[in-house]
């Protein structure tokens, strides 16, 4: 197990100015970053890569779909668009040198249709992220499909859902994130969802109830762990947390207020929680 944070908690990009970032989750007791990958180019990530190899951390990434880039779009010219887009972000996790590109990268976040999604649009679906897990593979990299809530996206909400959606891509690069956040709203019973995403499980995002610090809400991480644990996974556990709303992020998570009193407090106080939550589960 590598144990990671997400600094979405802190920016949507690491830019130069922020690379502080990298040496305060090493300090905190981090091996691992997972960086946003929301915009800017190859080079602006293996400038990231060469700061996190100075460090010796190691690092994932998490991106998105934009309405205007959707591979499941049944428009050709935003389909061509998505699938390039899915292009970009494989050429910057490589630059970064992730060993995962994890997020919902699956269709755009906040797009309905008003309905649930379809077996057309699953379809183009897997077959983009098929594709994109044949090149994955080839750069030695794994991806990780993240299920939103219902309140973000129709594509994929739960753990029946995304077992069902990783059978149809049929790719062993290509997996699922599981985030206790979002199947905090979706799921009856997240040991039993966890059993049922089972071995496509690539990454673990470790996500409170309210996106604050873990262990300070109502989320059950302690089964949840032995559960992970369980079914074998030994991989990326990341926190994820949010802030007082980042600009390009506040449409989609809604955080509108402080989660926690600092990005330092936040790394502090997580990182022995979640390694002590995980060494319990053994």
């Amino acid at each position: 197990m590598k144990l990671g944070i997400n600094l979405l908690c802190a920016t949507g990009f690491v830019g130069e100015a922020d690379f502080a970032l990298f040496a305060m989750a090493a300090e905190a007791g981090f091996d691992l970053v997972e960086v946003p990958m929301l915009t800017g180019n190859p080079d602006d990530y293996a400038a990231m890569g060469r700061r996190l190899d100075a460090l010796a951390l190691a690092r994932g990434c998490t991106a998105i779909c934009r309405p205007e880039a959707d591979p499941t779009s049944a428009d050709a010219a935003l389909r061509r668009a998505g699938l390039a887009h899915l292009d970009w972000i494989l050429d910057c996790a490589e630059a970064l040198g992730a060993q995962t590109v994890g997020g919902p990268f699956h269709a755009p976040i906040g797009v309905f249709t008003g309905t649930g999604p379809t077996d057309a649009e699953w379809r183009r679906g897997a077959e983009a992220h098929h594709a994109m897990a044949e090149k994955a593979a080839a750069r030695g990299m794994r991806l990780a499909l993240e299920p939103l809530n219902r309140f973000e996206t129709h594509f994929l909400n739960t753990a029946a859902q995304a077992r069902a959606y990783a059978d149809l891509v049929d790719h062993p690069a290509f997996g699922i994130m599981y985030d206790t956040f979002h199947a905090h709203i979706e799921e009856k019973d997240q040991v039993a969802a966890v059993r049922t995403v089972g071995d496509k499980i690539h990454v673990l995002h470790v996500s409170e109830n309210d996106r604050g610090i873990p262990g300070t809400g109502q989320v059950a991480f302690g089964p949840i762990m032995k559960a992970v644990r369980a079914v074998g996974f030994d991989g990326p556990v990341v926190v994820e947390a949010f802030g007082a709303g980042l600009p390009e992020l506040a449409a989609a998570t809604r955080i509108w207020r402080p989660m926690f009193a600092s990005t330092e407090e936040l790394m502090r106080q997580s990182a022995p929680t979640v390694r002590r939550l995980w060494d319990a589960a053994a």
